[in-house]
């Protein structure tokens, strides 16, 4: 063949191509064409063949052509033909037998803003014009899916949102006045009657009831905002019908922070019982001495002894752990001890381990350091489930949904 000729394979199934050809070619993966750059090839194509069509009459094509740029040009082929005058908006869609834009962004905007009697408009409109609904409803899902992206979108994202810049520009006005949470509830709901609508004998029956009932959804509220009172009441009739009588949000400034439990009220280890100090010490040594709590939290406490303006702690070793008395006795562990009590009770404290067997009487009333904490850490969490359920922003939430306040444990 000539030099200038190239030889191009071209197929839609590349992994039935065998290796050994693959390996003596080059290998291009064509993509789809953005509609922006095939509409804008189509426009120069007008100009030189002194054919007057609108940008958005050739935007219709070129979406029609699905990122090829030959099917769009044959569809421009064929609308000339049968147009036999200047390409506009309404007569492509006609020729082609599409849903009018127009159309579908007003279906759009009526369900986000909950409008049912412009729903009912569009249920009309769609009957009089006879648009095939699986088609509408198609256009419908991606028409939120795409304001769903450009709202999220902080700058125009044309790789995903290929639109022209009038429909660009409603989508973001119309994302304004929606929350992330509705798109996302009318796009499952549209989800849905799209793929009912093949499934039934009465396509356009189900597209129109798929309309009602997201005309008809709630509005969804960021419970944050409510709560803070940041947000107001939905105005749908729906929506004030099922909440006017039980909301009542709390009035709350708008710097509000979220809901938090308050830290319970600290006591001074003055005022706190002796045995709730003792059960405090033994924790405050597991943080630097993890081997001598191991030791003392197993250890009976009894009491304190007051004599000659000294208090001496008093404990006993259970007669199954003996071993104890003679290792924390012993002279080191003794000056260790000695020294964090004086440093966490204060000076004029002292301590005295004796054996059970001396101290029955006593010991048979009393409870480990280990079952004592296990209480106090009890009476703790009851007295903060107790503040959080006290707390202004919990009872409001629990009026709001009629129920009860309960902390789960994991």
């Amino acid at each position: 063949p000539p030099a200038h000729v190239i030889f191009i394979l071209a197929t839609t199934e590349v992994h039935k191509i065998p290796q050994t050809i693959l390996s003596r070619c080059q290998r291009f993966d064509f993509r789809r064409i953005s509609t922006r750059i095939i509409a804008d090839f189509m426009a120069k194509i007008c100009r030189e063949e002194k054919i007057t069509a609108d940008d958005e009459a050739l935007w219709v094509i070129a979406r029609q052509g699905d990122g090829s740029m030959r099917d769009a040009l044959s569809l421009l082929d064929q609308v000339i033909t049968f147009a036999n005058s200047s390409l506009n908006k309404s007569n492509v869609v006609e020729i082609l037998g599409l849903t009018d834009r127009s159309l579908l962004m007003g279906a759009l905007k009526a369900l986000v803003e909950r409008d049912r009697e412009g729903s009912l408009q569009v249920i009309q409109k769609l009957a009089q014009a006879g648009y095939e609904p699986s088609l509408f409803a198609t256009d419908l899902l991606e028409s939120i899916r795409n304001a769903l992206l450009i709202k999220l979108s902080p700058v125009d994202q044309p790789d995903i949102i290929d639109l022209p810049d009038s429909e660009i520009q409603f989508l973001r006005t119309l994302g304004k006045g929606s929350s992330e949470e509705e798109l996302h509830l009318l796009f499952d709901m549209a989800l849905k009657g799209a793929a009912d609508i093949p499934k039934s004998s009465e396509p356009r029956i189900v597209l129109e009831m798929a309309l009602l009932r997201m005309a008809a959804a709630p509005r969804l509220m960021d419970l944050r905002k409510l709560f803070s009172g940041l947000a107001t009441p939905a105005t749908s009739p729906a929506a004030i019908t099922a909440t006017s009588a039980n909301l009542k949000p709390p009035v709350q400034s708008p710097a509000a922070s979220p809901i938090t439990a308050p830290a319970p009220p600290k006591k001074s280890q003055e005022t706190k019982p002796p045995a709730e100090r003792w059960f405090d010490f033994v924790q405050v040594v597991r943080q630097s001495e993890a081997l001598l709590a191991a030791k003392i939290e197993n250890l009976l406490y009894i009491g304190e002894q007051q004599s000659d303006n000294k208090k001496t702690i008093l404990l006993a070793v259970p007669a199954k752990m003996a071993f104890l008395k003679e290792q924390i006795l012993d002279a080191g562990t003794r000056k260790k001890l000695q020294s964090m009590i004086d440093t966490f009770f204060g000076s004029g404290y002292a301590f005295d381990v004796k054996s059970e067997d001396k101290t029955a009487s006593a010991s048979e009333t009393t409870v480990s350091a280990q079952k004592l904490g296990q209480a106090i850490e009890k009476q703790k969490e009851d007295d903060l489930t107790k503040q959080v359920a006290d707390h202004p922003m919990v009872k409001s939430a629990t009026s709001v949904f009629k129920g009860s306040f309960k902390i789960k444990n994991p």
